[in-house]
């Protein structure tokens, strides 16, 4: 008889394919099914499953019964970890169980916590996507397909029974046997209905096992197994963290350049042509030259001031020592647009403050650019440990996010902190650009 293939069989699948079921591609070849040991591993396999997802079914409902009861002695959430906790050893245990109707393992998608203690173990265990999945996985094992194996077998358990009813008649006899209701038999010839309609239940129960078992192999891969996008979705993010960290390293670096470099440069040079606009205004010939000379420190003056503007915009001093609050209020005072501020936030951790002040300056010079606003509010406060900053105009309206790279960018660095970025702007006004950040940064 045909058997499934050993585990290190090899299949001809493309690399990071999903394996084929191997219940369902055995189901394809109907008759070598059914002379195999697939029918027998399939029930096996669906019996033990009905027996365990009741128990777990069982044993969930009285951890979070438990845990809602006695909630107010405190011990009730240790309760409901427990039962979310419990999914771990559940779904190794079904990653074993599934090797007798699938050759190919699925992977244990924890992290190896060798060593840790129980704490660290739970705290990591809590963490993890995976445990949440297994523990959805708890949670169908009972009601679906505990309800479903119990119904295959039941219906395997009377089908043996018709099979074996000549031998059962024969047995009893000369009593008269009833097999279905309304249906005596006295003979072990009359008995041989009931044994065609056994076989007939066999068959079907044997491929609504094979069915059934095929089924619970896909959710035990999508709910028990390690997804393979899920370390490549992790390394994007710390690739992007990791380049959001460096560009803002970058800037820091410019900003120090300008500040010690340039900028120093340009105090000494104005304070160069002062001192020669001083000695040539005493020189009565020299009155031409001494007047170029002021004009070239007027000049050198105002590159400085707005070299100070470029420094400030790359990163404010202020922002770094007196945190978000007073940074926001130095930038209201100097734009041209009357604006209200309303902060009442403490110091935040430093990419947070960062992304909420880009987020407050990019929209004031928007609102600046395009809206034709005469007044303009700043608000922000800190609740539930998430940042909520809102910038609202009385302009025109209808700004379209995805026309500039600004809020495109700012959406980006948002996304890096898990938090979001809604722009409201409908014609006619008023626009409002929300933002939402965890504090943990």
């Amino acid at each position: 008889m045909s058997e499934p293939s050993a585990p290190g069989e090899a299949h001809d699948e493309p690399p990071g394919a999903e394996p084929p079921v191997a219940v369902w591609a055995a189901l394809k070849a109907p008759v070598r099914f059914l002379a195999s040991w697939w029918p027998w591993r399939c029930w096996a396999y669906l019996g033990s499953g009905t027996v365990l997802g009741y128990g777990v079914l069982l044993a969930v409902a009285v951890l979070v019964g438990l845990g809602v009861l006695l909630a107010v002695a405190g011990i009730g959430l240790l309760l409901l970890l427990g039962a979310v906790a419990g999914g771990v050893p559940l779904g190794a245990l079904e990653r074993w169980r599934l090797r007798w109707v699938e050759p190919v393992p699925v992977p244990d998608p924890h992290t190896s916590l060798a060593g840790a203690g129980p704490a660290a173990w739970l705290r990591t265990r809590l963490r993890e996507r995976a445990t949440w999945r297994e523990l959805g996985y708890a949670a169908l094992l009972g009601p679906a397909f505990g309800a479903a194996g119990f119904g295959v077998v039941t219906l395997l358990a009377f089908s043996l029974i018709l099979v074996a009813s000549p031998v059962v008649v024969w047995a009893l006899a000369p009593e008269t046997v009833m097999l279905i209701p309304g249906r005596a038999v006295s003979g072990p010839l009359e008995a041989l209905g009931g044994t065609a309609v056994g076989l007939a239940g066999l068959v079907l129960a044997a491929y609504a096992g094979g069915l059934l078992a095929g089924a619970q192999v896909k959710t035990a891969r999508l709910l028990l197994g390690a997804r393979e996008e899920d370390p490549r979705v992790l390394e994007l993010t710390r690739s992007r963290v990791r380049l959001v960290d460096a560009f803002e390293a970058e800037r820091r670096r410019i900003e120090r350049d300008l500040h010690d470099g340039a900028q120093q440069q340009l105090v000494a040079l104005s304070m160069t042509l002062g001192l020669a606009e001083l000695e040539l205004r005493r020189v009565p010939q020299a009155a031409d030259a001494a007047a170029l000379v002021a004009r070239g420190r007027g000049e050198a003056r105002r590159a400085l001031e707005q070299l100070r503007d470029l420094v400030r915009g790359i990163h404010p001093q202020v922002l770094t020592d007196h945190g978000l609050a007073a940074a926001v209020a130095e930038v209201a005072l100097r734009h041209p647009v009357p604006v209200t501020v309303d902060l009442d936030v403490p110091r935040l951790p430093e990419p947070v403050e960062i992304t909420a002040y880009f987020t407050v300056t990019e929209a004031l010079a928007n609102a600046a650019k395009h809206s034709g606003a005469s007044r303009i509010g700043i608000a922000g406060r800190v609740d539930g440990g998430r940042l909520t900053l809102s910038v609202t105009d009385d302009g025109r309206g209808g700004a379209d996010p995805g026309a500039g790279a600004g809020l495109a960018g700012l959406a980006d660095r948002v996304a890096m902190l898990q938090g979001r970025l809604v722009v409201s702007s409908p014609v006619g006004g008023p626009t409002e650009l929300r933002v939402e950040v965890p504090c943990s940064g």
